[in-house]
């Protein structure tokens, strides 16, 4: 199903796939089950090196080398993030823009799984600076997401969202 035809209804923990880990200790202790060490060498190497690349062209170019999907004219800041385990389940649209030191995570290691989900930034929508996207969230276009916020829901297309956790800015009410 595609998102333009998912219910409303479902949340982004409904779109996580979860895989369960063995043993007493925490998940992250068997991330090497869930990804082969060196592929997350690699991705952290062309990560860091999209982070500080100031060209918006080069670090297009070096995320889509790592399977992330980049539309043409997005924007990513300075420092800004997409996972660096799974970086192919992120999107970002066209002539979207990911803000400084933002990061959009599609994994979470937890006790007893790790789950790992898509994250959708739509076209022209916008995430501030510092805001962290967790996994399964997808971003409407023309949204906006404030700086520092942490993005736990779906924001719908044209709405902007602020705080931790983001919650929707109603402007009639001013």
């Amino acid at each position: 199903m595609t998102a333009a035809h998912e219910p409303a209804s479902v949340s982004r923990h409904d779109r996580l796939d979860r895989n369960p880990t063995p043993g007493r200790r925490n998940s992250l202790w068997h991330w090497p089950d869930a990804k082969h060490p060196l592929r997350v060498a690699l991705n952290y190497v062309v990560v860091v090196l999209a982070r500080i690349c100031p060209s918006l062209r080069a670090k297009n170019w070096l995320l889509r080398r790592l399977g992330v999907t980049v539309g043409s004219g997005a924007s990513w800041g300075l420092e800004s993030t997409p996972d660096v385990f799974w970086p192919e389940l992120v999107t970002v649209g066209e002539n979207a823009v990911v803000g400084y030191d933002a990061t959009l995570l599609c994994h979470e290691f937890l006790q007893d799984e790790y789950r790992t989900g898509e994250v959708v930034v739509g076209d022209r929508a916008m995430i501030g600076a510092g805001a962290i996207v967790l996994p399964g969230v997808r971003i409407g276009e023309d949204a906006q997401v404030a700086a520092n916020s942490l993005v736990t829901d779906d924001v719908p297309p044209g709405r902007t969202v602020a705080g931790v956790p983001a919650e929707p800015l109603d402007y009639d009410e001013r």
